[in-house]
């Protein structure tokens, strides 16, 4: 799916926090509803099979429960995406990528191909079953797993022996780091472990610009890759430097006139975020600009990142630019030229924060946003729990106002045709509910450690703090839509500004 991640290591962050954040955006024209689950080790599949590619995989015997936000109409998969299990550990799944006809002629996309003919028939085909993809990977990797590092091996050791039919980028984290794990043609795969000081921005493209083939094979301290990788590269030429200086970007990845309007300027727009002295952004001579091809893959940001950084992040739309989707100059040729962040076709946001500082049962909490970031707020759940609260679980394809996700994508759409009238709402909505449920998670923090909440009890005590949250949630998501609909109501076009007399 076309997102954007954003990896943040532990020395970079607010407080001292790993954090690990994806939007979910749907193709063209598509909308999937989801919801916010919580998977017991009874619910997960011993035998998995995929409703893409079909293959079927026997999965290990020890699960252990994980938080998912699965598609909430399963009839193309399950698309677990965002969460974390029982061990702290979480996984994004998954940024789709790119790559090049080198590499996928080298080695080719595992694809699904239906059986043609009829068995005994001369020109019978049977059916070829394909690999495995987004729909299946945070399925089949996320109970499993007690490290980020492990993450890279498990998933690594599936796209070995399964192959992919599709490319895509996985973010894995624990308390202590991240990892970044990128699938090259239909069998290979690279992984480098985010710098703790610094910062990443993931548009729909490989990213990985720097890799050390010698760590990779040896100590694996910053880098992992495929078995065959280095032989790979080199029996199919695809190492393009000039001075011995391996990138896996000129290697693995694309440079293409689409990369210009799709990928390169987000990751543009948020360097220029969070690092806007240190390099000049526009103009012709500028540093980087919408359409360069070597901004960094990882940056140390000019002030530590909070989650309010990177939920305004993943909710841009070029403002401040001539790029802005919402600009009011009606002669700029430039406007919406380039594809926003903050799309009208995000699912969710889910950003992942694993606090070292806290006890292991409070350690982690699942942050999310749902539908279009321009107009939501982000919201903290803690994941050591059994069930997830009723609002974000309820999700049919049946629109009410009785769910989160239903309520927000009502909320977007009548807020964007009237940007500018419903902003101030909008923003009043976001300041209240990330704060309000910024101080429930410092107060059930601290009464956990206080009045210490046994291993036997944290789930109860857990689950009673995220319904409390989700209470002052829907008080105020209510509102809003009641004050957007208000607006949109006034400014219909059938409006006539007398009155009966």
């Amino acid at each position: 799916m076309g997102c954007t991640t954003i990896l943040v290591g532990k020395n970079a962050s607010f407080d001292g926090s790993t954090m690990v954040a994806r939007t979910e955006d749907s193709p063209s024209g598509v909308f999937r509803a989801k919801k916010f689950i919580n998977v017991s080790p009874e619910e997960q599949p011993r035998k998995y099979k995929s409703a893409i590619s079909k293959v079927e995989i026997d999965l290990p015997n020890n699960p252990v429960r994980y938080t998912a936000v699965p598609n909430a109409i399963l009839d193309n998969g399950i698309w677990g995406q965002c969460g974390a299990n029982e061990y702290n550990v979480s996984m994004s799944a998954t940024e789709t990528i790119t790559s090049n006809e080198r590499v996928l002629g080298a080695d080719p996309l595992v694809e699904y191909k239906p059986a043609i003919g009829t068995p005994g028939d001369a020109n019978y085909k049977p059916e070829q079953l394909g690999g495995i993809g987004e729909e299946d990977i945070y399925t089949i990797v996320m109970p499993y797993i007690t490290s980020a590092r492990e993450g890279v091996t498990f998933l690594g050791n599936l796209l070995e022996k399964y192959g992919t039919y599709e490319m895509n980028g996985i973010a894995f984290q624990d308390e202590n780091e991240i990892w970044w794990l990128e699938t090259i043609g239909g069998h290979h795969w690279m992984a480098r472990r985010v710098p703790d000081d610094s910062y990443v921005i993931m548009p729909n493209q490989l990213g990985i610009d720097k890799f050390n083939w010698k760590d990779a094979y040896g100590a694996k301290k910053e880098f992992m890759c495929s078995a065959d990788l280095k032989d790979f590269v080199k029996k199919y030429h695809l190492d393009l430097s000039i001075d011995g200086e391996f990138n896996p970007r000129h290697a693995f990845g694309s440079r293409s006139d689409a990369d210009h309007t799709y990928n390169t300027p987000r990751a543009w727009i948020l360097q220029r975020y969070f690092n806007p002295t240190s390099n000049t952004y526009d103009g012709i001579n500028a540093d980087y600009r919408p359409d360069s091809d070597n901004i960094p893959w990882a940056r140390v940001p000019e002030k530590k990142i909070t989650v309010e950084d990177i939920k305004y992040a993943l909710s841009h739309h070029y403002q401040g630019t001539e790029y802005d989707s919402y600009s009011k100059d009606i002669h700029s040729v430039k406007k919406g030229s380039l594809r926003p962040i903050g799309i009208n076709r995000t699912n969710f946001l889910g950003l992942v924060q694993i606090r070292p500082y806290m006890p292991d049962e409070i350690k982690c909490i699942q942050w999310l946003a749902i539908g279009s970031c321009v107009f939501n707020a982000i919201v903290p759940f803690y994941t050591n729990i059994n069930r997830t609260p009723e609002y974000l679980a309820n999700t049919t394809n049946e629109v009410t106002t009785n769910n989160f996700y239903w309520t927000n994508r009502l909320i977007a759409a009548l807020s964007d045709a009237h940007f500018a009238d419903t902003a101030s709402p909008v923003e009043r909505y976001q300041l209240k509910v990330q704060s309000q449920s910024t101080a429930l998670i410092n107060k059930y923090d601290e009464k956990f450690i206080t009045e210490k909440i046994s291993n036997n009890d944290a789930k109860d005590f857990l689950e009673k703090a995220n319904d409390e949250v989700t209470r002052a949630l829907k008080v105020e998501t209510d509102i809003l839509l009641n004050d957007v609909l208000y607006v949109a109501s006034c400014e219909m076009k059938n409006k006539f500004s007398r009155s009966d007399a």
